[in-house]
Order: structure tokens, then C-alpha cells, then sequence
């Protein structure tokens, strides 16, 4: 599946899944009961690099949980990265009307993926192709499934953040994402099931006005869908209370000494903040230098 050209490892990845507890050669990983994994398909050089992701077929009960945890409708495109014989998005095409692309390298699971949706009669919602999952255009998708390695997940991170649009679901089975955390997690009998809602890049210092006249001002940090920073109203510090990100969408509340805190909902958007709730936002929030 991977070879070494495709999938180097760099000294900062080995030292996340260091800090989190990882070794290069231990596939327990995540969770704790993986014996329907079979590693015998593995290889590995003197480094520990895994080159190999196996096949294994997700249970019935597991693509239903991860489709109801992703909350795939007809609107949704889905990408399933590692795609295997296509049962995810076969089971998303009969009972959501959900379109899909699947991606796999070995070309005998898209055969048989390929021969899956046509019995079922779906072909005209999917399409499988068989590609390099780390270098296929995903971009299109706004749900994205997997069931790979936490070290692949990991590797894919830095795509998946900056490739997919902001609210995109991201939902896997089994194995995590390192240090970015999910936004929920559920159990499915003994397995953990993940998802992450891709956040909007909100780094920087934006500026609006306010319906009352007051111009604010914050200076916000982010690392993943998690937000900090400070504050001014007309140019005298205040409280950046909260600042709470999820997909698009995101939730200020800034309060000065003595006052009453205010709250601002604005949606990222086209590289402006604009009001997405009330009426206490005069003009959208631009970002300054």
C-alpha cells in the first residue's frame, strides 16, 4: 500500500506520537481490543515505519454508527479514504441518498467496490478510483470517513485542515488524530469512533464595528478548533471571555470593566467575519495586518 518514498516520517511527527504515548512499532495504538486486525501484511525497516495499512472490512454495525455520527444526509459528498470494497459508501448511497467517492490503491478493492455498487444499484451515486489517498483531491468532500492508522491520520492531518472547507465532518473508526482532539467520541461496543469538525483559520487580529458606535478589536490565537486571545473596545483593553469555533462558525463574547459582556456569532466568510446572529454588529469583522 505505502512504500518509502510515499510515506516519510519527519523528526516532528516522531516526536508528537513520542509525547503521546506512541511507538513506532507497537500497532496496539488507540484502542485496546484490535483483534480483528491482522498485521501479518506488514513490513518494516530498521526505522519502524509502518508500510503497509491492512484490509479489514468494517462490521455493519460500525458503518451505520460512523454514518449516524457524521450525520450524512443527501446533500453530503463523501470521500471514504481507504475505501476497501465500498461498503460505506454503498450503505450511505441505499439508505441516504448520499453521493460518494471512494479511494483505494489496491486496484482488487475498487474491482470488487465497483461490482458491489452495481448489484446494489447505486453506481449512479459513487465512484471509486483506485489513487494515493495522500495525494487525491479531496477537496469536494464535506464528509470524509477512514479506518486507517493513527500515524496515517496523522500524516493526512495537515491535508484534511487545510484542503477541506470549514464544517467539513471527518469521522474514523477506531484510531484518532494525535494531539488535535475530536470535537465528539462515541463507543461502539469496544471500538471508539472519532470525529472532527474541520475549523475555520481565525488566527489574527480582526476589527468591526458595533451598532452602538464602539469599534472592537481582538487578537486571537488558535490551534485547531481551539481559540484564545485579547481584546479592546475603542482602543482600551477588555476581556475576551469566550471564543468558542466550530466549523464556520464563531462565538465571541468580549466585555469591558463594569459593563455588561457582549456576545458576537459571526461566520467566517470570505476572509470576513460576518454577523450570523442579532443585531449588535454593524460591519463585518476584516482583518488588519
Amino acid at each position: 500500500m505505502y512504500n518509502q518514498s510515499d510515506f516519510n516520517i519527519d523528526d516532528e511527527m516522531i516526536d508528537e506520537l513520542r509525547d503521546l504515548g506512541y511507538e513506532l512499532n507497537d500497532y496496539s495504538l488507540s484502542d485496546s481490543d484490535f483483534r480483528d486486525l491482522d498485521f501479518d501484511g506488514y513490513s518494516t525497516e530498521d526505522s519502524g515505519m509502518i508500510l503497509d495499512v491492512p484490509y479489514v472490512p468494517s462490521d455493519e454495525k460500525i458503518v451505520h454508527s460512523l454514518l449516524n455520527l457524521a450525520e450524512v444526509t443527501s446533500e453530503d459528498t463523501l470521500y471514504d479514504l481507504g475505501c476497501g470494497d465500498g461498503r460505506i459508501l454503498v450503505a450511505a448511497a441505499l439508505e441516504r441518498n448520499a453521493h460518494g467517492v471512494g479511494i483505494d490503491i489496491d486496484p482488487m478493492r475498487i474491482n470488487e467496490a465497483i461490482e458491489y455498487a452495481g448489484h446494489t444499484g447505486v453506481e449512479h451515486l459513487v465512484h471509486f478510483a483506485e489513487a494515493d489517498l495522500m495525494e487525491v483531491d479531496i477537496s469536494a468532500a464535506t464528509v470524509v470517513t477512514l479506518y486507517l492508522l493513527d500515524i496515517i491520520n496523522i500524516k493526512l492531518r495537515p491535508r484534511l485542515l487545510d484542503e477541506l472547507l470549514p464544517g467539513t465532518r471527518i469521522v474514523s473508526h477506531a484510531f484518532n488524530m494525535g494531539d488535535w482532539k475530536p470535537d465528539q467520541q462515541q463507543r461502539c461496543g469496544s471500538i471508539n469512533l472519532y470525529k472532527w469538525i474541520i475549523p475555520a483559520k481565525v488566527t489574527g487580529i480582526w476589527e468591526w464595528q458595533a451598532t452602538n458606535g464602539d469599534t472592537y478589536r481582538v487578537s486571537l490565537q488558535q490551534k485547531y478548533q481551539y481559540v484564545t486571545g485579547t481584546a479592546w473596545i475603542n482602543g482600551q483593553a477588555a476581556s475576551l471571555k469566550n471564543a468558542l469555533l466550530r466549523g464556520d462558525l464563531l462565538e465571541l463574547t468580549v466585555q469591558a470593566d463594569n459593563s455588561r459582556p457582549i456576545r458576537f456569532l459571526m461566520r467566517c466568510q470570505a476572509k470576513q467575519l460576518v454577523a450570523a446572529e442579532g443585531d449588535l454588529q454593524a460591519t463585518p469583522a476584516v482583518k488588519i495586518s
